[in-house]
């Protein structure tokens, strides 16, 4: 099984609910194929003897996830997710400048029989909706919060390449596998016989908050995850040499 550095990064704990802020690289369940992959499910029943997942995030997406302790609160979540009623924020870095400050994307999706794995946008598909909101803008890049209303199979991921704004890295729904420093910067020098270092080399996507009614005393609770060294590097970089337009 491949290490992770603290795969068990817990924001929030009690007797009902475990939230976490996993990391990009870590599955939520086991692979169907790669039995030696590292997944939260097969680390947190170890600690825990018995845990119910949730809910998912892809293997490269950073961020909060929830987990629940026993069956009643399992199922407790499952309904608040299949009623729409949790509040899913994520943060992105996309390519090119979004002009509007808001974007409601309805956009159905479904199953792309070509590619095995991927989805793609369909008028026969199933009802999507992302709500886009623009948090800062660059130069040929903006950083982006995401209301992840319906919860598709790479849903975000291909809203926003539907729109003309693929994910800054993002290999099956863009055309990058990596953020280097050169990509923005000209004459980028490097230091002689070494290769420039990517600053990013996953898909610029971070689940950021989740939003929901505890399923044991009713109250609205909000948990945050905050970003990963890669993801901030990013944005770092984006504002010294690309230039901050607007926010």
């Amino acid at each position: 099984m491949t290490k992770l550095k603290n795969p068990i990064d817990i924001i929030y704990e009690d007797e009902f609910i475990l939230i976490l802020n996993k990391q990009s690289g870590c599955l939520t369940i086991p692979d169907r194929y790669d039995k030696s992959a590292i997944n939260l499910y097969e680390v947190l029943t170890k600690k825990y003897s018995k845990i119910f997942t949730v809910h998912r995030l892809d293997k490269d997406t950073s961020g909060v996830i929830i987990f629940a302790k026993d069956a009643d609160t399992h199922k407790n979540l499952n309904q608040q997710f299949q009623d729409l009623k949790v509040k899913k924020i994520y943060h992105a870095i996309l390519r090119g400048n979004v002009q509007k400050d808001e974007i409601e994307i309805d956009i159905p999706i479904t199953e792309d029989l070509r590619q095995k794995g991927k989805m793609k946008p369909s008028v026969r598909g199933k009802n999507s909706l992302t709500v886009l909101k623009v948090i800062e803008r660059f130069r040929n890049s903006t950083l982006v919060e995401l209301n992840l209303v319906t919860g598709r199979h790479h849903q975000i991921r291909i809203h926003c390449a539907a729109i003309g704004h693929p994910l800054l890295v993002d290999e099956l729904y863009g055309n990058s596998v990596e953020f280097k420093v050169s990509s923005l910067k000209r004459n980028y020098k490097i230091k002689k016989g070494t290769d420039e270092k990517a600053i990013i080399s996953r898909i610029t996507l971070h689940s950021f908050a989740i939003e929901f009614e505890h399923p044991d005393n009713h109250k609205i609770v909000i948990y945050n995850a905050e970003y990963p060294k890669d993801f901030s590097a990013v944005i770092e970089v984006l504002r010294k040499y690309s230039g901050l337009i607007s926010s």
